[in-house]
């Protein structure tokens, strides 16, 4: 007897592979075509590209000629917003990242893209690029580099024209650039003229390739520190110290001066070595930090913003760090003066803003070896780094000059 069910079902089940094939056929075939749709749209190519992280974009960039074009162009590069994101510091060129839950790996463990002997060191960050120089030996036989640490390219900086007379009397070398306001970089040389005391302005461009002496210069005393500059609304600005307060417009090549905040200008501004507790750019926001008073022994700071005209300051937060006093309370210098500016031991590092104008801002701050950091908003605080474990930067002030904010940038040149 013939087992017709099981000739049946084998029958059956041939139908049902043969429809499941097909449907897998099918939809294999509308993912080719879907795939080669999207491939073949860089708008729409594009928009899926744009949410991808830093690190994946690189990656991307291997997968053809093309991606590689279309990722390394600069209408991509303008778009893209992640580009803008700060994960850390550069500190005495230890990378601290800021969120101590979800570290990512450092963009690099030694600064030696270039075979230089005297060692290089970090001058500047600005916007994702960095500025760096020879560590060692005098400035006039120092070399300049701009180094992504992203993309881990570099360029040497041609030296200064005129000469050992020219390098041997630089005072300041300062970057400039932004992903859509400054798309080439930019450095800027001041070099004193000796013993006339009259300094001078000259400016590299990544474009030309060619330095380039401005018709702006100044008269200050031969020892004036310019301090380092922070490339903000088209300008370099100067740390306020006790030289006059100034910035650069790069556009216009023009030299003009920097106002003060209100109560600064009325207590007298910045006499002597004083300096405010912290002068930086976040977000495309120029900020001034300092004491609410400085006559008192408070731990109320003000945080001004400047206006993009450049015309004033406006008082963005003021903030109370009393609560990290219960902490850490070896922030009093038991040996100072209540009213000394020195009685609290701690060094503001940094002001971080949020993507948007709503997004909380927090502060980066060095207390008692520890770096801090502190909402402005809530008043929380927790600790991201441990000094102790760098040497000799537990105590003792660090100072702004080592202290370097890192922005992932996709930026070539």
């Amino acid at each position: 007897m013939v087992n017709t069910r099981a000739k049946h079902q084998k029958i059956h089940n041939t139908r049902k592979l043969c429809f499941s094939e097909v449907a897998m056929a099918d939809s294999d075939h509308l993912a080719t075509q879907s795939g080669a749709f999207i491939g073949s749209n860089d708008d729409l190519l594009t928009e899926i590209l744009l949410r991808l992280p830093v690190t994946s974009v690189l990656q991307f960039r291997s997968v053809s000629k093309h991606w590689q074009w279309l990722l390394s162009h600069p209408r991509f590069t303008l778009m893209y917003k992640n580009a803008s994101i700060s994960p850390g510091l550069f500190v005495c060129n230890s990378y601290i990242p800021f969120d101590v839950e979800n570290q990512s790996p450092p963009p690099f463990r030694n600064l030696d893209f270039y075979p230089d002997l005297c060692g290089i060191g970090i001058v500047q960050s600005c916007n994702g690029l960095l500025l760096c120089c020879s560590k060692k030996g005098h400035e006039r036989a120092r070399k300049y580099y701009v180094f992504n640490p992203i993309t881990k390219q570099f360029a040497l900086i041609p030296s200064v024209p005129g000469g050992m007379e020219v390098r041997k009397n630089i005072r300041f070398m300062g970057l400039a650039f932004h992903q859509t306001g400054c798309v080439h970089y930019k450095v800027v040389c001041i070099h004193v003229m000796n013993p006339d005391a009259l300094f001078k302005i000259q400016i590299y461009s990544s474009e030309t390739g060619k330095w380039k002496t401005s018709d702006q210069s100044f008269s200050a005393p031969y020892y004036t520190p310019l301090r380092y500059g922070v490339f903000w609304n088209q300008a370099i600005h100067w740390a306020p110290s006790f030289v006059n307060p100034s910035y650069f417009k790069l556009d216009t090549q023009e030299l003009k001066s920097l106002p003060l905040p209100e109560t600064v200008a009325s207590f007298g501004g910045y006499g002597d070595r004083a300096m405010p507790l912290y002068f930086g750019e976040s977000r495309g926001h120029l900020h001034l930090v300092d004491r609410v008073d400085r006559s008192e022994s408070t731990l109320q700071l003000n945080v001004f913003e400047m206006l993009k005209d450049h015309s004033g300051w406006f008082l963005k937060y003021q903030v109370e760090l009393d609560e990290l006093l219960n902490a850490y309370p070896k922030m009093i210098n038991s040996y100072q003066d209540p009213s000394s500016l020195d009685y609290y031991e701690f060094e503001l590092f940094d002001v971080v803003r949020g993507e948007e104008e709503d997004d909380e801002a927090f502060f980066v701050i060095k207390v008692s070896g520890k770096i801090i950091r502190y909402n402005v908003v809530d008043k929380s605080f927790k600790q991201i780094f441990d000094l102790n474990h760098l040497t000799d930067l537990s105590y003792g002030r660090i100072g702004d000059l080592k202290v370097h904010r890192y922005i992932e940038n996709l930026a070539s040149f």
